[in-house]
């Protein structure tokens, strides 16, 4: 594989639920198929895929906690989509000839002001009553700054490989993120310790989560549970005080939201021991760092 012509970014999807954000996804990965689910959550992104050609890497994510009720709308959107848009090489944005900018009227600001090229998707023209298709463009059009829109039937599968071919030309020249072998090998232990990474950075505050490093050191498969043991690697004694807890109940915690997430998302009963592990500094040595898949 020739780096120097490799290209790699991050696809950030936005959207409104119910627009046909997922079923456009399974079209994209169609095939190139590597790991696909709506269920990843990752500290910054929920991965719903990757597309690993020789000379490229496409990874979709989709923007966590973009749209909730209203009360919840406002405090958790911003932070979300501000750390979407910090990461994005391109952005998706999806709707459909029905929905409006109601209710993410700030989003749509933050996306303007980024400076990320916005690729417009208008998905379901299958249903295009009465020449729909203009007046919904329109109306994107004078709210968003939209470098090309992309009219796709999802349902129908018309037009979606032109998103794919979009996407490529304006993919940075990069290594890939993600390692291509391991990802498609072995995407279930990939799974895991993002499951329990993001559960970290739901429980503990500021630095803690950024601190720590989730190494999965066995995985066992059998016919009706898998069996996983998971280290969380901090940087000090302090620290793993803190994941631990008071008589390990904030561990604990942690440990059984992760389990019920990854019975969901793998499809049968999970045992997961996880336990906490002092590796000075992890974050500024290069040989640790390449341990945990960063180089």
């Amino acid at each position: 594989m020739d780096n120097s012509t490799h290209k790699a970014g991050f696809i950030n999807i936005i959207g409104k639920p119910n627009v046909g954000k997922s079923t456009l996804m399974n079209l994209l990965m169609g095939e190139k198929l590597s790991i696909i689910t709506s269920k990843a959550q990752t500290t910054r992104h929920r991965i719903m895929g990757i597309i690993n050609e020789p000379d490229y890497q496409i990874v979709f994510s989709d923007t966590p906690g973009m749209l909730k009720p209203k009360y919840e709308l406002h405090k958790n959107m911003m932070s979300f989509v501000h750390m979407a848009l910090e990461d994005a090489d391109v952005i998706l944005f999806v709707t459909d000839l029905f929905e409006t900018a109601d209710e993410i009227e700030d989003v749509l600001e933050k996306i303007n002001q980024s400076g990320v090229p916005v690729l417009l998707v208008v998905n379901k023209i299958d249903l295009n009553k009465e020449n729909k298709l203009e007046e919904v463009t329109e109306y994107w059009t004078n709210r968003l700054k939209v470098e090309t829109i992309i009219p796709v039937s999802a349902i129908e599968n018309f037009n979606t490989e032109r998103i794919l071919q979009e996407i490529l030309d304006r993919l940075p020249l990069h290594p890939p993120f993600y390692d291509k072998q391991e990802l498609t090998d072995r995407p279930e232990r990939f799974f895991a310790s993002e499951i329990i990474r993001e559960k970290v950075f739901l429980n503990y505050k500021k630095e803690i989560p950024y601190s720590t490093e989730v190494a999965i050191e066995e995985f066992i498969e059998e016919k009706k549970i898998i069996r996983i043991r998971a280290l969380i690697y901090v940087e000090r004694n302090s620290q793993k005080g803190i994941i631990i807890g008071d008589k390990g109940k904030a561990l604990k915690k942690v440990g059984t939201q992760a389990r019920e997430e990854m019975e969901v998302f793998f499809g049968k009963k999970v045992f997961l021991e996880t336990f906490v592990k002092v590796e000075d500094d992890w974050r500024k040595n290069k040989k640790k760092l390449k341990r945990f898949g960063y180089d």
